[in-house]
């Protein structure tokens, strides 16, 4: 205990010059791990070309990365707390680093894919943990919202860098370029924390909870191979995937119920606000990631794109994206989280519409103009996820709330790309877009209203009463 209060005492007496380097390497790290969700879809093209890989094969190298990450995030945040934040950080970028040199490499799909799962389990351990270090570096409340904007910023960054250098680097030099430039990233990321970085401890770290940890990996993997595989693999694989899915998720549910301190506390599924954030997470990262999956293989298989011009045409989303994101955070800090949950399930929703229509010789500047409608959505929809799922949570609840939602985002994202390539034709997955959308935007109703707020109060103070294992027995 004492070793760290001093710790915290080191973060406390920082310069602020520090803190702001702090911030930046997290930023670093944040960059090239949000990178590889983007950049790599605009080299998929030029990627299945060259290792002779199917459309299932495509969406395995999107999956593997997204899945892996969806599925460790929340043992990076305690492994952290317990072993120190500093250490956990720099593991995650030594294996980020050497899982990109090990894609750059990939002689065959098999290898790649499994870089790509290198890759993740290091990426896993810097996103959660960069978040925890700024919190703690950050201990005035106006600059860590300050320090934590800047973070968000970031995204929207690389999401409208990852099409054009992905697109840039695919053309000019090689689909692996795309990897290269996350080994200087990342080198130089290692050297500054190590140089810079205060090492931090939680004063009680969460156990580690194994079960539930396999549980969510079997449940995830199953469910991914059982829609990505099930048309080839035939009725009876995909059948016993889903079997073994559903009997994974009611296992997980049983024995999360009966820990102190399991990995994913079921009693925050009560508050309607906290369910409705992992929806709307789900069902708007689902979206994105098929929308990201679908436009690429239009763009530059049926209408003859090159993969820099294909990158250039996803900048309205990015940009768009990046405008509105801003200002949905101002209205639901000043008018709470329904209105811009609604605008983002209508435009969505329009989105998907819109795009079930498109053929190839829809005008360019018609389906700029549709990207622009998706992109409102989705930087309408992001900040009033985490709003929603710690509405109401005590604050010593409030960062594994998040975690959730950041898990939530990840699995739609991987969902998305599975049931998009796993349909017979574009317009149907657009269609199935276009059902997201209504998803988030009934749900966005349903589950931010006084009714809501009431059982998000009953959820607060059911977890102040102490363990999850004192309520289910009491």
């Amino acid at each position: 205990m004492t070793g760290s209060v001093r710790l915290c005492g080191v973060v406390s007496q920082m310069t602020r010059r520090r803190r702001i380097l702090v911030l930046l390497i997290c930023c670093m790290s944040l960059l090239i791990v949000s990178l590889d969700n983007t950049i790599v879809n605009v080299a998929l093209p030029s990627l299945g070309h060259d290792l002779h890989a199917p459309v299932s094969g495509l969406q395995w190298t999107v999956d593997a990365y997204t899945l892996t990450l969806a599925s460790l995030l929340m043992l990076a945040g305690s492994t952290a707390d317990r072993i120190g934040r500093r250490r956990t950080f720099q593991t995650g970028l030594v294996v980020f680093t050497a899982g990109s040199l090990l894609c750059s490499l990939a002689p065959s799909l098999g290898w790649l894919v499994a870089a790509r799962i290198v890759q993740a389990v290091g990426g896993s351990m810097l996103n959660p943990v960069a978040m925890s270090i700024i919190t703690n570096t950050f201990t005035d409340r106006r600059e860590r919202a300050q320090a934590i904007g800047v973070w968000g910023g970031v995204v929207g960054v690389s999401m409208a860098l990852g099409p054009v250098v992905g697109g840039l680097l695919t053309d000019t030099v090689d689909w692996r370029a795309i990897f290269w430039i996350n080994v200087p990233i990342g080198l130089l990321a290692l050297f500054l924390t190590w140089r810079f970085v205060p090492e931090s401890k939680a004063p009680s770290a969460r156990r580690i909870d194994p079960a539930g940890q396999v549980l969510v990996i079997v449940l995830l993997g199953t469910l991914t191979y059982g829609i990505i595989e099930g048309r080839a693999a035939g009725p009876a694989v995909s059948t016993v995937c889903f079997v073994v899915a559903a009997a994974a998720l009611a296992a997980l549910v049983v024995c999360e119920l009966r820990r102190d301190e399991p990995l994913i506390d079921m009693r925050f599924f009560r508050s309607a606000p906290f369910s409705g954030a992992a929806v709307l997470a789900l069902s708007g990262f689902a979206g994105l990631g098929a929308f990201l999956f679908l436009n690429t293989l239009y763009l530059q298989s049926h209408r003859g794109l090159s993969a820099l011009a294909a990158g250039l045409c996803t900048l309205p989303v990015a940009v768009t994206t990046t405008i509105v994101g801003p200002l949905s955070g101002r209205l639901v800090g000043t008018r709470g989280p329904r209105v811009p949950s609604v605008v983002a399930g209508v435009c969505l929703a329009a989105a998907g519409a819109l795009l079930s229509q498109v053929t190839l010789t829809t005008p360019l500047p018609l389906l700029l103009g549709i990207y622009v409608v998706f992109g409102v959505g989705f930087g309408m929809l992001n900040p009033p996820i985490t709003n929603t799922a710690v509405s109401g949570m005590p604050l010593a609840q409030a960062g594994v709330a998040a975690a959730v939602a950041s898990t939530s985002r990840q699995v739609g994202q991987s969902l998305g790309v599975a049931i998009a390539g796993s349909m017979v034709s574009s317009a149907a997955a657009y269609r199935v877009n276009a059902l997201y959308g209504l998803i988030v935007l009934a749900v966005a109703l349903l589950t931010t209203g006084r009714w809501a707020r009431a059982t998000a109060e009953r959820t607060a103070a059911r977890l102040a009463e102490g363990p999850q294992v004192t309520l289910s027995r009491g």
